[in-house]
């Protein structure tokens, strides 16, 4: 049954554990109670804004109006040949959970997304990635319910704009639907991808030479897990900042003064920077703000250190930004939700 409370904290609703009041706020277990939803007038008369793990969101101040938490559960496989598997798993699904059924039934594609914080909801409105591996690459579709009503809407692929951890999601409709469940097309011939990042060498370290799908799926868990701060330790969102693209010339001048640039070239012919690197490099790592600080082993990471405000974190934000435009005359963004 659809319970709607008054004056809710958000502080356990989210990975930064920020104070924050909303006015009102409800669970959604089932569609039927999203139906139900649709039919009171609170629902058309306030601000609305739909949450899943709360891994990346920063409230900055209370909400004055309805937060809604998507608990749409269960996962099932919808389809398969010999080669191929389509999983949907409903929004409210952990992420990680998710990973974790696909490896256990031999299902790859996921393994390099491991303790991604979040729901699965999330994951095509950001289009999440890690480690060489994004959402739209093992995305089939999405279904939806659009807040002002009418009929469930399929999103395939190439209606959902993916791009840098963008969707259509986050922009062009944002706030206007109310994302049910998420399919993956899944292979069941496993096409490892371990050449991003440190996989390779963790797999080395794990003296691993034919790794499976469960394989680097503890490799990447193992580096995340000595890189990232855990939110129930020091309130975090993860990665706060996107790594910027530059051009070409912008790429070869900095290359010119700062040798050891780290930067990724891409298909278009520009480079992805590495934002980490480039807060590192203005002194920034373990660097504290009025509560709120630049992790000490990940500088594209801050953290909630000392029961800090939200507008705290958002200070810190816009520090690191002006150090870094001062220092390298590129312009970060921020990945995170701000409300």
């Amino acid at each position: 049954m659809l319970t709607i409370k008054e004056n809710v904290n958000l502080k356990s609703y989210t990975t930064f554990g920020i104070e924050a009041i909303c006015r009102y706020f409800t669970e959604l277990n089932s569609i039927e109670d999203f139906v139900e939803l649709v039919r009171l007038d609170l629902f058309h008369s306030h601000q609305k804004l739909i949450i899943g793990g709360g891994s990346n969101l920063l409230f900055t101040k209370d909400f004055d109006g309805l937060v809604i938490k998507n608990n749409l559960m269960g996962i099932e496989r919808v389809w398969e040949n010999d080669d191929e598997v389509l999983i949907r798993s409903g929004a409210g699904e952990n992420w990680h959970h998710l990973v974790l059924f696909c490896i256990e039934n031999k299902y790859a594609g996921l393994e390099n997304l491991s303790l991604i914080p979040g729901c699965v909801g999330a994951s095509p409105m950001q289009n999440i990635g890690a480690y060489g591996v994004e959402i739209k690459d093992v995305f089939e579709e999405l279904e939806a319910y659009p807040l002002a009503g009418g009929k469930k809407k399929i999103f395939k692929k190439e209606e959902c704009g993916f791009g840098y951890r963008e969707s259509v999601f986050k922009d062009k409709y944002k706030n206007q639907f109310l994302i049910s469940s998420v399919t993956f097309r899944l292979k069941k011939n496993p096409v490892l991808n371990t050449t991003y990042g440190a996989i390779n060498e963790e797999l080395k370290a794990m003296q691993i030479t034919a790794p499976t799908i469960q394989d680097v799926s503890n490799a990447v868990i193992r580096i995340r897990e000595s890189k990232l701060p855990d939110p129930k330790v020091a309130g975090n969102a993860g990665s706060f900042f996107k790594n910027p693209e530059v051009s070409s010339p912008k790429y070869h001048e900095l290359k010119a003064s700062f040798e050891s640039l780290v930067a990724y070239h891409l298909p278009s012919g520009a480079y992805k920077l590495a934002a980490g690197w480039l807060i590192e490099q203005c002194g920034l790592k373990g660097f504290e703000m009025n509560g709120a600080a630049v992790h000490s082993k990940q500088a594209l990471v801050l953290i909630n250190k000392n029961k800090c405000r939200g507008i705290d974190i958002l200070l810190l934000s816009d520090h690191v930004f002006k150090s870094v435009f001062n220092k390298f005359g590129v312009k970060l963004e921020r990945e995170v939700n701000i409300i």
